[in-house]
Formats: structure tokens, C-alpha cells, sequence
């Protein structure tokens, strides 16, 4: 009877490890899921053209704004002298509790991707692998702001 009662406890247990493994699967899943068409809206995303030769000086704020979810809304602000992108802050997106950037992958950062950015003068450089749709995000954005710059 002893034995019995012991294996019955052992069925009981692994039971409920697989039921609770096969709800962690179905959250997974779900989620998934359910983010697939942002996913999808901002891996699709394209860049305009932007003539960084006839940027004004002064500070301008662009963002995106996703239309199937938000899980990367973002918004940042830049700054421009001598007509030149001098700076670039993270105003909504990538940040931690505190306010900074974020570590994504491998130790970077968008501040990583948007210091490429200042130091090539372009919006053509290689996004964060394993962050790319966070990156695409945060270079639209820019690229909102830098049209916003933009002389006629």
C-alpha cells in the first residue's frame, strides 16, 4: 500500500510540472503572437532620404509611433549646430528606470547606435544585431526629427 501511494504522489507531481510547463508554453505563444504584427510593422519600416547637408541649427524632437501596438514607441530629440548633428537624446523608448539607455545586446546601447550615427552624419549604419527592430524604431524617430531640421 505504502508503494502505491508513492507512485501515485510522483504522477501527481510531474502532473503538475507539465501542466504548469504547457501554460508557461501557451503565455509564450500567446505573446508571440499577439506582438507579431507590430513586429511586423517595424521590421518593415523604410527610411527616407534626409540631405544632412542642409541641416538648421537648433533642437527638434521626432518620434514613432506604431500603429498595431506600442511596444516601441519611441521619441528622442536632437540637436544640431554648425549644421551638423551634435547630439541625440532618448526621450521615450530604450531607456531603464533611470532614465539611460538600456543595454540590448552584447553591451550595446541605442546611445551606441545614435553615436554612430553623429560620428558617420548619416542615418545608414548598421543597426544593433539581436535589437533591430528596437534600433529601426529609434533611427525613424531621428529621421522625423532630421526632417523636421531640414532647410528648403
Amino acid at each position: 500500500m505504502g508503494i502505491s501511494a508513492g507512485r501515485k504522489r510522483k504522477t501527481k507531481r510531474w502532473t503538475v510540472i507539465f501542466m504548469m510547463l504547457g501554460v508557461i508554453a501557451l503565455l509564450i505563444g500567446g505573446g508571440i503572437l499577439f506582438s507579431a504584427p507590430g513586429r511586423r510593422e517595424v521590421g518593415r519600416l523604410t527610411f527616407g532620404d534626409v540631405d544632412f547637408k542642409k541641416l538648421r541649427n537648433g533642437i527638434y524632437v521626432g518620434q514613432f509611433t506604431g500603429t498595431k501596438d506600442h511596444f516601441r514607441d519611441t521619441k528622442v530629440q536632437v540637436t544640431i549646430r554648425g549644421g551638423q548633428i551634435s547630439d541625440i537624446q532618448i526621450l521615450k523608448g530604450a531607456l531603464d528606470k533611470q532614465g539611460k539607455p538600456l543595454e540590448l545586446k552584447r553591451g550595446q546601447s541605442i546611445a551606441d547606435l545614435f553615436g554612430h550615427v553623429i560620428e558617420s552624419q548619416s542615418l545608414q549604419v548598421d543597426v544593433i544585431s539581436g535589437a533591430t527592430l528596437t534600433s529601426k524604431a529609434h533611427l525613424k524617430a531621428l529621421e522625423n526629427a532630421l526632417k523636421q531640421a531640414q532647410s528648403e
